[in-house]
C-alpha cells in the first residue's frame, strides 16, 4: 500500500478511536467531553484546545439518516404486515427511536470533532482562529 493510503488508513483508525471512545484527537488520552454531548474547554493531558470545534447539527443527522430511517421502515413494515395495536408501538417503536437515536450522538459528536481536528477542518474565515488556537502562523 502507498504511504498516502497508509498515512489515510492510520488517519481514519485514528479518527474513529478517539472519536467513538471520546479521547482528545491530538493525544488521544484526555477525555473530549466534561458531560454527556458537552465538549470540554481543552483536554486536560495535553491541554488542546476544543474552541475549533463546530459539529453543529452533524451527530443529530446522521443519528437520523443511519438509525431513524431504517427503524421507521421497520416499524412502517410491521404496521402494515401485521396491523397491531398502538400499545405495541408504544412497548416496542417508540422505545427504539428514541434509544436507537440518542445513544450514539456522543459517539458521533466524537467522530466529527475528531475529524475536524486530524483533517484540520475550519469555516471559512477562520484560519486566523485555527492558527492562534494550533500556535501556527496565519496562511
Amino acid at each position: 500500500m502507498p504511504d498516502t493510503e497508509l498515512e489515510s488508513a492510520d488517519k481514519w483508525r485514528w479518527i474513529i478511536r478517539c472519536g467513538w471512545k471520546g479521547l482528545c484527537p491530538r493525544c488521544g488520552e484526555g477525555r473530549m467531553f466534561r458531560k454527556w454531548l458537552k465538549l470540554a474547554d481543552k483536554c486536560n493531558v495535553c491541554g488542546l484546545d476544543f474552541r475549533f470545534a463546530s459539529p453543529d447539527d452533524g451527530p443529530a443527522f446522521f443519528s437520523l439518516c443511519i438509525i431513524a430511517f431504517p427503524l421507521i421502515f421497520f416499524v412502517v413494515w410491521l404496521q402494515v404486515k401485521y396491523d397491531p395495536p398502538f400499545w405495541v408501538h408504544l412497548l416496542t417503536s417508540f422505545p427504539l427511536l428514541g434509544i436507537g437515536c440518542i445513544l450514539p450522538l456522543q459517539p458521533l459528536k466524537g467522530w466529527l470533532v475528531a475529524s475536524q481536528y486530524v483533517n484540520k477542518a475550519q469555516e471559512a474565515g477562520t484560519e486566523g482562529l485555527w492558527s492562534k488556537l494550533n500556535k501556527r502562523d496565519e496562511p
